[in-house]
């Protein structure tokens, strides 16, 4: 039976996505770092710090790749492929972080704990993060 009670939410809410590539110790450090590198060469995106110990709601440390919605089609499937065996969660970025973390996300790998609980379930009240592309791609996905 469907439930007729939900309203869908409109694609135009996602104002761009994150991508969290996740590692658990230095040989997966290696791998993450080749991964960034790669991304970097092929996409016009935001990569974030380094984050060597769990910040926010992740249990691991990782960093994020944060791209606009005209990436998706290329980066998502690229990621896919390319991964080498790192564990990335991919979600949108709408006014409810709660739900882009646990209900929105795409895991590529394991699906990890998040600590949901400390995420607000509206920012609607803040200005929305501008993605600033610090990559300058030199070869095609």
């Amino acid at each position: 039976m469907t439930d007729t009670s939900y309203t869908p939410l409109p694609v135009a809410r996602i104002a761009h996505y994150h991508a969290h590539v996740y590692f658990h110790d230095a040989a997966e450090r290696e791998r993450a770092a080749v991964l960034r590198d790669q991304v970097a060469e092929r996409f016009t995106v935001q990569l974030g710090r380094w984050r060597d110990t769990p910040v926010g709601p992740h249990h691991l440390p990782m960093y994020q790749i944060a791209f606009a919605r005209d990436q998706f089609a290329q980066l998502l499937p690229w990621l896919m492929l390319n991964r080498q065996d790192l564990t990335v969660l991919v979600h949108p970025n709408t006014d409810n972080p709660r739900r882009d973390h646990g209900v929105h996300g795409l895991w590529l790998g394991a699906v990890l704990p998040l600590k949901l609980d400390i995420l607000p379930e509206s920012n609607a009240d803040e200005a929305p993060e501008i993605i600033q592309p610090n990559t300058t791609p030199s070869l095609t996905p």
